[in-house]
């Protein structure tokens, strides 16, 4: 026998392993994109499922009516109360965390030395992933016990749960924008926290957004906070953040708690409102990412 016929061929290995990597990386695909027909197939199964449910209370009433306690006959009745009190809930928890998130982000991103900014980063990311009933407990004891319920208080709640979302989302941004910039506002002889104010951040408006809207399609629908910080409520619809307000998320618990059908329909009802407003409020999120990262890839360039 030869030594070339001894001799393996390093072409024909070669060839076998591309071969089996070509299966394995098709293997993958097929199993990512079956992964992903799950996910898809999951949310259609909720959203027909709810509306199919939901949609015939959808009118008018339910924004415009009240709920009417030991109701006879066939009287109109809605959830305005309930609407109104997240729109106010959900503006004052935005208007607390939202700044505060901000300074936090710029204050990590641009000034703290990394050891401030590991130490916050990690307790940020705890607190995200804090159950939202542990911060309802937390936010009881600290403003309920002692003054009462209020819509301050599960604003408050609800702020708790959006700070460590705008927080981070603002430091991924700020991360994105070009060094040339800083540079350029330092080299002109500009403070740093004037280059930051002015030229920085106007760079990342559409990402703050971004994870706006994120935070407050998440606390949208909390129920657990509400529970315990702003549940007793009447009927009346109420504007004031120093009472307690009535939710939609609360509403959709207390309807399908109750032996009337009626009620369940306008849980269902309630329910496919909240789930396409967390549905439009995620698609204006990706269009605003989208748009951000063009406007830093040019300013980039």
């Amino acid at each position: 026998m030869s030594a070339l016929e001894t001799t393996p061929n390093p072409l024909v290995r070669r060839s076998d392993r591309l071969g089996r990597r070509r299966i394995v990386n098709r293997s993958m695909e097929v199993l990512a994109w079956l992964a992903a027909a799950i996910a898809v197939a999951i949310l259609g199964v909720v959203v027909w499922s709810v509306a199919r449910r939901g949609a015939s209370e959808l009118n008018l009433d339910l924004f415009t009516k009240s709920p009417v306690q030991f109701a006879i006959g066939n009287v109109k009745q809605g959830l305005a109360n309930a609407f109104v009190g997240s729109i106010v809930l959900v503006a004052v928890a935005t208007a607390m965390a939202l700044p505060v998130g901000i300074l936090i982000a710029v204050y990590l991103n641009e000034f703290a030395p990394p050891s401030i900014e590991s130490g916050v980063s990690l307790v940020l990311d705890v607190l995200n992933g804090i159950p939202s009933i542990v911060i309802a407990i937390f936010v009881f004891g600290l403003l309920v016990v002692g003054h009462g319920q209020s819509g301050l208080a599960g604003s408050f709640a609800l702020a708790t749960l959006m700070l460590p979302l705008v927080t981070r989302t603002t430091m991924e941004v700020l991360a994105l924008v070009p060094d040339s910039l800083r540079e350029a506002g330092l080299g002109l002889g500009v403070p740093r926290w004037r280059t930051t104010l002015s030229i920085v951040l106007p760079q990342t408006i559409g990402g703050v957004l971004t994870g706006t809207v994120l935070a407050v399609a998440r606390i949208a629908g909390e129920t657990a906070p509400l529970l315990l910080v702003s549940s007793v409520v009447g009927t009346a619809v109420k504007w004031n953040p120093t009472q307690a307000l009535y939710s939609v998320p609360l509403a959709i618990f207390e309807d399908s708690e109750s032996p009337v059908p009626a009620d369940h329909a306008r849980a269902w009802a309630a329910a496919l409102v909240l789930l396409l407003f967390i549905m439009c409020a995620s698609l204006g999120a990706r269009w605003l990412a989208s748009r951000s990262r063009r406007k830093l890839g040019r300013t980039a360039r």
